[in-house]
């Protein structure tokens, strides 16, 4: 099986979503050894976001493209080539100001693309990525899982890749991280907890 380990936030190592997105992928790594990991830090190595030069790189036939159409290009296969290629796909997201990191917001548009991973018909949209598992670790300073406030966070997570067929969605929370240090130990425990038990029969 192949799985695609997505990070976004820009805090490194004391970032939640990261040690938690990678306790998530050893765990089932380790339950399963015929699993191959590729990984994308998308702070790190940072998507440039969707723009008319993107647009223009697309419909520009390869031997026409200067070197700035060639790499938006080459960016756009490879991303979606990654995403394509996974069958299961583990999204480190943690909320900033209301909604995800725009690292994040560019490599969805990256691979929300007509045709590859979603086409329109006569009855209306349809997703083309069926069959894929998708784990979404989602951390925030405050509580806001099924409250308006978390609309632009994991509810646009879920109709995100909803629409583009994918109904296998879990997600690993970890919330009230900014509440003290008693409730962040006891969110951070939590969350870990259901890694661990998510496992254990495996």
């Amino acid at each position: 099986m192949k799985l695609l380990h997505i990070d976004s936030s820009i805090l490194g190592d004391n970032s939640a979503s990261r040690q938690l997105s990678r306790e998530l992928v050893q765990a089932w790594t380790a339950a399963d050894s015929d699993i191959t990991v590729t990984y994308r830090d998308l702070a790190a190595d940072a998507i440039s976001h969707f723009s008319a030069q993107t647009l223009v790189a697309a419909g520009t036939s390869a031997e026409l493209r200067d070197a700035a159409l060639k790499h938006e290009a080459d960016l756009s296969a490879s991303t979606m080539a990654e995403f394509l290629a996974a069958d299961a796909v583990v999204i480190a997201a943690p909320m900033y100001n209301f909604s995800i990191p725009t690292q994040l917001k560019a490599w969805i548009d990256r691979i929300a693309v007509a045709g590859q991973t979603f086409r329109y018909t006569e009855a209306g949209p349809q997703g083309l990525c069926g069959g894929k598992k998708l784990v979404i670790v989602s951390t925030s300073g405050g509580v806001h899982a099924g409250q308006p406030s978390g609309v632009g966070h994991e509810e646009y997570l879920k109709l995100m890749f909803g629409f583009l067929g994918i109904t296998d969605i879990e997600f690993v929370r970890a919330e009230g991280l900014a509440y003290g240090d008693d409730m962040r130990t006891k969110a951070m425990s939590e969350a870990k907890l259901q890694i661990r038990q998510q496992f254990a029969a495996a």
